[in-house]
C-alpha cells in the first residue's frame, strides 16, 4: 500500500482479495494481532483491560493495482499516526475513511489541533503525511488508500483536506453511498479490470466531492485560490530557517492583501500556526536524520530565536520533549 504512481490505460492483472480476523489468535493475543496487522504505517496502544478481554477485528481487503479498498469492522480501538511515524517510514498515500457505523473522533495537525467526529456516516479525508490521532467505538469502517499523484489530479492542493470530514448532504455526495454499497457487494466477485475501474470511480467521485466542498475546484476563482495558496507556500517552504519568516515577508512576497492571504491560511490554524508548525515539522525530520546534531543547532537552523522557545513549542505540539522524540525515533 505504499506505491504512489498512478495506473496506466492497461488493466491489472487481478483484484487481490485477504481476510484477517483477530479471532484466530487467543484472546490476550487479539488486540496484539491487530496492531501488527497495521503496524507497517499506524500505532495501536493496548491497554491491560483491552488485552484481558479480547478484541474483534475483521478486515476485507481488495487491492487492484495502486488502489486498495478496505472494509473493517472492530471492538472500540485507538490508532494513530505520529510524526515519529511519518519521519521513519514511505507511506505517503491519502485515505478517504468511511464511517458506516459507530462513532470515530479524530485529531489532526499541531497546533491547534482539528477535530472531527464522525456520528453519521459521511467521509474523512487522511493524509498519512501528516499526524493524525484517532478513537473509534466499536464501528464498521471503510476505507479508500490511494496514491498522492491520483488525489492531486483532482485537488491539486490536496493536503488542506486532511482532518477535513464530509455528509451525505450535496448532490455530489449523495451519490457515493450507492458506489460504495456497489463496492462491499461485488468486489469479491469482479475481475482485475472491472474491480479497478469501480475503485476508481467511486475514488475520484469522493475526492471530487471534497474538492466541492472546500471550493478547490471547478471554476476560475478556485482555481486562483489554488494558485494563490501555492505561491505562498512555496515561499514559506524556501525561507523556512530564515529568523525574518513572518506573516509580514510572506504578505510582501505574495503581493496580495492581507485578508485574501489570510483567508487562504485559515484551515491551517492560520498563517502564523502555519509557519511554526512547518518549522517544528522540518526539526523532527531533522532529529531523526542527524541523530549527532546538535538540538539548539536545529532548532536555530529551522528559524527559531532560541532554544527554549523552540522546546515550548515543540512540547506543544509533540507533547514530548525534541531529546526524547530523537530517541524514541532511534
Amino acid at each position: 500500500m505504499t506505491t504512489d504512481s498512478v495506473a496506466g490505460d492497461a488493466a491489472p492483472p487481478a483484484c487481490v482479495h485477504s481476510h484477517f480476523n483477530t479471532h484466530r489468535a487467543a484472546p490476550s493475543e487479539q488486540l496484539p494481532a491487530w496492531r501488527d496487522r497495521l503496524g507497517h504505517f499506524l500505532d495501536v496502544p493496548i491497554s491491560r483491560w483491552q488485552r484481558a478481554d479480547g478484541f474483534s477485528g475483521t478486515i476485507d481487503s481488495y487491492k487492484a493495482a495502486d488502489l486498495t479498498f478496505m472494509d473493517c469492522r472492530t471492538d472500540p480501538v485507538s490508532q494513530a499516526r505520529s510524526v515519529a511515524r511519518i519521519s521513519t517510514d514511505s507511506v505517503r498515500q491519502f485515505v478517504f475513511h468511511v464511517a458506516v457505523e459507530g462513532s470515530i473522533e479524530t485529531e489532526t495537525g499541531l497546533y491547534p489541533k482539528r477535530k472531527a467526529l464522525q456520528t453519521r456516516p459521511g467521509i474523512l479525508a487522511l493524509d498519512m503525511n501528516q499526524p493524525m490521532q484517532m478513537v473509534r467505538s466499536a464501528c464498521r469502517v471503510q476505507a479508500f488508500f490511494l496514491p498522492r499523484a491520483l488525489v492531486e489530479s483532482v485537488l491539486p492542493e490536496a493536503e488542506s483536506i486532511h482532518g477535513s470530514a464530509i455528509e451525505y448532504d450535496s448532490p455530489l455526495a449523495r451519490m457515493i453511498p450507492g458506489h460504495l454499497a456497489d463496492l462491499s457487494q461485488n468486489l469479491h466477485k469482479m475481475n482485475g479490470q472491472e474491480a479497478y475501474r469501480a475503485m476508481r470511480t467511486c475514488a475520484l467521485l469522493i475526492a471530487a466531492a471534497f474538492g466541492k466542498e472546500a471550493r478547490l475546484t471547478g471554476n476560475a476563482r478556485a482555481a486562483a485560490r489554488t494558485a494563490m495558496f501555492a505561491t505562498a507556500r512555496r515561499y514559506i517552504e524556501a525561507n523556512l530557517g530564515q529568523a525574518d519568516l513572518t506573516p509580514e515577508s510572506v504578505l510582501a512576497a505574495s503581493q496580495l492583501s492581507r485578508p485574501t492571504l489570510y483567508r487562504l491560511f485559515e484551515p491551517e490554524g492560520g498563517l502564523v500556526a502555519y509557519i511554526r508548525n512547518r518549522r517544528l515539522r522540518e526539526a523532527a525530520d531533522e532529529l531523526h536524520r542527524y541523530p549527532g546534531k546538535a538540538i539548539v543547532e536545529i532548532a536555530y537552523g529551522v528559524g527559531f530565536n532560541s532554544a527554549s522557545d523552540f522546546n515550548r513549542a515543540f512540547r506543544r505540539a509533540y507533547e514530548m520533549s525534541p531529546s526524547d522524540f530523537r530517541a524514541m525515533t532511534r
